[in-house]
């Protein structure tokens, strides 16, 4: 049994925003409220997440990024959890299985950034994840070409929803993707902690 969990309503469009978040920045606000706007979703959570895989080097203590995560994001249908680490675990697509049996009727979308698509292929199981829910991108400084011309998205072509209808995403059954260009805000985690900006 899952304490305290997020709370969705079968049919509600959740959007998912899966990260170290180490640490969270304007540039994760801003992707959000775009991605709450684009894609028809009724909330996104912020899955903060215990450690990201394909990283050689741990992140910050979860607490201290789940505070600093609801420090910078607020918003009435945002919500900030650590979701992940209580599911125990660490895979996207064990966390998209999981939390699909934990809300059945809840349409869940994965978001990510366009620089995320151009590595999906190297996460666990992704074609498990593009077949299991939509996947709304959101395009960021210097990914786009890179984005659209990657493995996953040249696999899942077919399945491309155009940018005028990225709306019906989150009513859309998978596998659907769709790639939108948000206005931009050229920040990163990696840049901030670069500069210490996180002690």
């Amino acid at each position: 049994m899952i304490r305290n969990k997020p709370l969705a309503r079968p049919g509600q469009a959740v959007g998912l925003l899966g990260g170290s978040f180490d640490p969270p920045h304007g540039g994760h606000v801003h992707i959000t409220r775009e991605a709450l706007k684009a894609f028809g979703l009724d909330r996104v959570w912020w899955l903060v997440s215990p450690g990201n895989p394909l990283k050689e080097r741990g992140p910050a203590p979860l607490a201290q990024r789940m505070a600093a995560a609801r420090a910078v994001m607020r918003h009435p249908r945002v919500e900030v959890t650590d979701i992940e680490a209580r599911l125990g675990t660490r895979a996207t697509a064990d966390t998209l299985a999981a939390l699909r049996r934990l809300y059945p009727g809840v349409r869940f979308v994965w978001l990510m950034g366009a620089d995320n698509l151009a590595q999906l292929h190297r996460w666990q199981n992704w074609r498990q994840i593009m077949e299991s829910v939509p996947v709304g991108v959101l395009a960021r400084p210097g990914d786009r070409i890179s984005a659209r011309m990657s493995p996953a998205a040249r696999a899942y072509a077919p399945h491309r929803i155009d940018g005028q209808a990225r709306h019906l995403l989150g009513r859309s059954a998978a596998p659907a993707w769709c790639f939108v260009n948000v206005p931009m805000v050229d920040v990163s985690s990696t840049q901030i902690r670069a500069r210490g900006g996180w002690a």
